[in-house]
């Protein structure tokens, strides 16, 4: 399948989950995480859920995290240079949505995109080879593409993986790990 045919079938699949799903499925994902040989960086970025649209709830990420004593950078979107900027998620950031919803600080600490180790990245769908499919507007692919090679993609997901993405191209930036509610998906060994 293509991606918008995915886009759309994947959307409505999220928009028929009632929040207590989005919630179990969530916290099976936060517990699947902890599996993964991840937990020795310093510096992980995450994004922060879009309710609305029935995300994985990364709450539970960030109590993992702050357990931990990591570094937690979360992003704000530019829509018209279609880029991020990172900051440091402290106890004294302003967190506020915009007119898309999306959560984003306001102002905070800049950290630069090579210190950031580990990514956990929203989509909708993934494939067998580490292909994935977001909202299609490109924040990740760019933000990705700039991140060290070495900088750890993980994705999360409420569904398995599926056969074949169709239509990627040579700008689309694969996952290096998905976590689901029932399964870690290994991109690295194919």
């Amino acid at each position: 399948m293509i991606k918008a045919e995915i886009r759309k079938h994947y959307k409505s699949l999220r928009k028929s989950l009632s929040q207590d799903q989005v919630e179990d499925l969530s916290l099976k994902i936060a517990n699947l995480l902890l599996g993964l040989p991840i937990w020795d960086y310093e510096f992980y970025h995450i994004f922060l859920s879009i309710i609305e649209h029935k995300e994985v709830n990364t709450d539970y990420i960030l109590n993992i995290l702050s357990g931990k004593d990591k570094n937690i950078i979360i992003s704000k979107s530019d829509f018209s240079t279609r880029e991020m900027t990172h900051v440091l998620l402290t106890d004294n950031t302003k967190i506020k949505k915009n007119e898309w919803n999306i959560p984003e600080p306001i102002g905070g600490i800049p950290i630069a995109t090579e210190h950031i180790e580990v990514v956990f990245i929203p989509l909708l769908a993934f494939d067998k080879t580490g292909h994935r499919v977001g909202y299609g507007e490109g924040f990740y692919d760019t933000f990705l593409s700039r991140c060290q090679s070495k900088t750890l993609k993980i994705g999360l997901s409420f569904y398995e993986e599926i056969e074949e993405i169709s239509d990627t191209n040579e700008f689309d930036v694969t996952l290096d790990y998905c976590v689901t509610p029932d399964k870690i998906y290994d991109f690295r060994r194919k």
